[in-house]
C-alpha cells in the first residue's frame, strides 16, 4: 500500500514484488529514493531494526529542501523586511513600481562602499526611470544607518539579519577563505517589474560598470510597458 514506511531494506529487496513492470531494477541505486515510489515517502529513510548489521554506517536517505527561489518572469515570492528609515519592504509593498534589489556582502568594505557610491550617483536617473533601489545585505540596522549617513545615500539599506532574503534569491554561497570554507553573498542584482514579476538578474557580477547596465534595463523596461 502507498502509506506504508518504506526503508532502505525496502529499497534493497522486498519492493521488488510491488515495483511496477517498467521498473526492471533500475531504481535500486543507494542514496536515492527510487522513482517507483510513491512520492509521499517519509522526508528521511532509517534502516528496519533486526536488519542485518555491517561495519559501515548505514546510509540515510534525505529529500533535498524545497526552497522558494526566484525565477526570471514568475512573481517574487512572499517576504516582508524592514529598512532604514522604518521603511517595510515587501513584495506588496512596492507593486505598480519598478523596484530594484541589490544584495551586497557587507557594509563598509571597498567593493560594496563603491558600488553604494555608483548607485547613489545614479538614483535620480533611476528614479526618473521610475525605479526605488534597495540595498541589502546582512548587516544590523546600526550598520546600514551609519553606512547609509556616511556615504549619504538617497535610498534605503534592508536589514537581512536572519538571511531569510539571502536564501529566497539564492545568493548565499560557500566561499574558500584562507583555506576554511565560510557561507558569504554573492554581489547580485534584482530588477523586479511593477507587476510583482522579476524581469532581469544579474549574479556574481563585478562593480564596474554594473549600475549603468542596470539603469539601461531599467530605462528599456520603461520603454517596453
Amino acid at each position: 500500500p502507498a502509506d506504508r514506511s518504506l526503508t532502505p531494506t525496502d529499497i534493497a529487496g522486498s519492493h521488488l514484488a510491488t515495483r511496477p513492470p517498467m521498473c526492471q531494477g533500475k531504481c535500486l541505486v543507494q542514496g536515492k529514493i527510487p522513482d517507483c515510489f510513491p512520492t509521499a515517502a517519509p522526508e528521511r529513510l532509517l534502516p528496519r531494526e533486526g536488519s542485518r548489521k555491517t561495519n559501515a554506517s548505514p546510509p540515510t536517505y534525505v529529500r533535498g529542501p524545497r526552497s522558494m527561489a526566484v525565477v526570471v518572469n514568475k512573481p517574487i515570492p512572499e517576504f516582508e523586511a524592514m529598512a532604514t528609515g522604518g521603511i517595510k519592504v515587501s513584495n506588496q509593498t512596492h507593486l505598480g513600481q519598478t523596484v530594484v534589489l541589490y544584495f551586497y556582502p557587507k557594509d563598509n568594505t571597498p567593493g560594496c562602499t563603491t558600488e553604494a557610491m555608483q548607485f547613489r550617483d545614479k538614483y535620480k536617473d533611476f528614479v526618473k526611470a521610475g525605479a526605488q533601489v534597495f540595498g541589502v545585505s546582512r548587516d544590523n540596522m546600526k550598520s546600514h544607518d551609519d553606512f547609509k549617513t556616511k556615504l549619504e545615500l538617497p535610498f534605503e539599506l534592508i536589514a537581512d539579519t536572519e538571511e531569510k532574503m539571502c536564501h529566497m534569491f539564492g545568493v548565499v554561497k560557500n566561499k574558500i577563505m584562507y583555506g576554511k570554507k565560510v557561507k558569504g553573498i554573492e554581489r547580485s542584482t534584482f530588477l523586479i517589474g511593477a507587476d510583482g514579476t522579476l524581469k532581469q538578474e544579474w549574479r556574481g557580477l563585478k562593480v564596474p560598470g554594473h549600475v549603468e547596465e542596470v539603469l539601461k534595463a531599467v530605462k528599456t523596461l520603461k520603454k517596453a510597458g
